[in-house]
């Protein structure tokens, strides 16, 4: 490799240029040149048409490619290189040009090179339309996800990520305008939306559309995190008004996420999936919320559990145990409530208020109710054997809001019997009042289904939701089970006499049976029965037990 030495000075020859040289240029449909250093100078030995057509000079004095280039050519004819591109952009903002610039010699130890540019111009803006396109949301003109990351990248890698904040605006009740009024109105109202939105910013805010109804903000923090709720509550102001769709008028309401920047590392990505978990807390809690760490870290713990759930009923690791329910005038036991129970491999019983949760909002709910039906089927045909016949009580199982919708409960339960040759008369199925309310159709059908099998059917938790009547009156509904927390407590609060009162005379004149819950001392269990209340169930009687202690329970109670 020789030293670099300092760029020619630029002079063009008096002589004639050699003929067959510029013959062979002029065959090349680019921009071609031949540069010479003479005498320390340099110099064109030949120039084609399009070089000249380009704009780039006759002579190497005038032409803007040794002009701008010149110092880049001067080290590549000092080096060992028989080649070199250059990425080069020629002119202003507006106008400016984009070539590949090609250096090219035969031999290093001569003083000369062909120069060819190709023109890229057409190309890169092609590229950066596509880049636009790609990066933008058709429908409302704003950034799209992706979009949004590049502006996050390049704003936290200008500033860092401490002076930045990201809320993610999610639309409530946006899916039943889509339902109800077809996709053009739910167009509509996301242009109208982002028109709000757009107009409770401040102008060096970012926003962006980066799902079907939810937007992301990226801000900069001049006050700290007071900045990014200041601009939460004008966001939340602009959903105020009604929005105007066709001939009618839709309040839509908003949950707002804010992530701050000073809670990540390194990834920017982690501002918008912190500001989507806070989102998440923000439509439970019905305010806007901040992300914190402890969030964060609750999730993992909830995807952790998830996969374990998986596994374990995959593999048949998940138990039933069985809480007796009595009847209240005799004290004998009618039947038992099947609740599940899970042991990890690591021999920690993990508690079904942890576990339930994330199954209902995996889906895991659907596989694991099956197996609770299968395995309720299963255990009480197990306890016929034993007691040589019918052993006189009846299985209660629950069915989850989520498996109603997502299951044909009818099917399962039936396949369910037919597999153990067991009647539907010898099941109670235990709905929730927001299952029923739900998809009160729907509902009405399954539990049509599930009478047309014989079993009994209870709706469980009653007075903690929204019943309402009409639905009690039309649906096939045998027992109402009265909630532990009008239970607990009430020999000592009127209210709650009071309110288990109603209830017990709404059942009885309905035609139903009632059930309370959470008894735990005979007092309450006398109380009750003196009510009027048919069964009873609670600590009173017994805690959850494996199956066969359910079954010395049986026993027990015989003798």
């Amino acid at each position: 490799m020789r030293t670099a030495e300092p760029a020619p000075r630029v002079e063009d020859p008096s002589s004639a240029l050699p003929a067959g040289t510029d013959a062979l240029l002029e065959l090349m449909p680019i921009p071609a040149a031949v540069l010479e250093i003479q005498n320390g100078r340099y110099v064109f030995t030949a120039v084609n048409g399009p070089f000249r057509v380009a704009g780039l000079g006759c002579t190497a004095q005038e032409s803007p490619v040794v002009q701008l280039l010149g110092a880049r050519i001067g080290q590549f004819l000092a080096s060992d290189l028989q080649q070199e591109e250059i990425a080069w952009r020629f002119g202003g903002e507006v106008d400016s040009r984009h070539f590949r610039v090609v250096l090219a010699r035969r031999d290093p130890a001569e003083p000369r090179c062909l120069i060819t540019l190709i023109d890229q111009t057409s190309e890169l803006r092609t590229e950066q339309s596509l880049r636009r396109e790609m990066a933008t949301d058709s429908l409302t003109g704003l950034p799209n996800r992706a979009g949004f990351s590049d502006e996050l990248e390049t704003r936290l890698g200008e500033a860092g990520a401490t002076a930045h904040a990201v809320l993610v605006i999610n639309l409530d009740r946006f899916s039943r305008v889509n339902a109800c009024m077809g996709a053009l109105a739910g167009d509509e109202l996301l242009i109208s939306v982002a028109r709000r939105i757009k107009g409770a910013l401040r102008g060096r805010d970012v926003l962006a559309r980066i799902g079907g109804d939810e937007f992301g903000v990226l801000m900069t923090l001049d006050d700290g995190p007071d900045d990014a709720a200041q601009v939460a509550k004008r966001v939340h102001a602009a959903f105020t008004n009604p929005f105007r769709l066709s001939n009618f008028e839709i309040r839509v309401d908003c949950s707002i996420g804010i992530a701050l920047g000073c809670d990540i590392d390194t990834d920017p990505e982690d501002l918008v999936r912190n500001a989507q978990l806070a989102v998440r807390r923000a439509k439970k809690s019905g305010h806007t919320e901040f992300y914190h760490t402890r969030a964060f870290d609750l999730a993992r713990e909830q995807f952790a559990i998830e996969t374990e759930l998986r596994r374990a009923i995959e593999n048949g690791c998940m138990t039933l145990n069985f809480q007796p329910i009595c009847d209240l005038g005799t004290g004998r036991i009618t039947s038992f409530e099947a609740l599940a129970r899970w042991t990890n491999d690591d021999g920690v019983l993990i508690s079904p208020n942890a576990f339930i949760p994330v199954a209902e909002e995996s889906g895991l709910i659907v596989p694991l109710g099956r197996w609770a039906m299968e395995e309720a089927a299963r255990t009480l045909a197990e306890w016929d054997v034993r007691a040589g016949g019918n052993c006189g009580v009846k299985i209660a199982v629950n069915l989850s809001a989520i498996q109603l919708q997502r299951d044909q409960i009818g099917a399962m339960v039936k396949n369910a019997l037919d597999r153990h040759k067991m009647p539907g008369s010898r099941f109670t199925l235990e709905l929730t009042e927001s299952a029923i309310v739900s998809d009160p159709d729907r509902i009405a059908q399954t539990m049509t289904a599930l009478k047309d099998l014989g079993t009994t059917l209870a709706m469980d938790d009653f007075g903690t939701g929204y019943s309402n009547l009409a639905y009690l009156q039309k649906l096939p509904i045998d027992v109402l089970k009265i909630d532990r927390s009008f239970v607990t407590g009430m020999l000592a609060d009127r209210d709650k006499v009071a309110i288990i009162r109603a209830i017990l005379s709404l059942a009885y004149a309905l035609g139903m049976q009632t059930t309370a819950e959470g008894i735990e001392t005979p007092e309450l269990a006398q109380t009750l029965g003196a009510l009027g209340c048919t069964y009873g169930q609670g600590y009173h009687y017994s805690r959850p037990v494996p199956g066969d202690a359910a079954f010395a329970l049986i026993e027990a109670f015989k003798a």
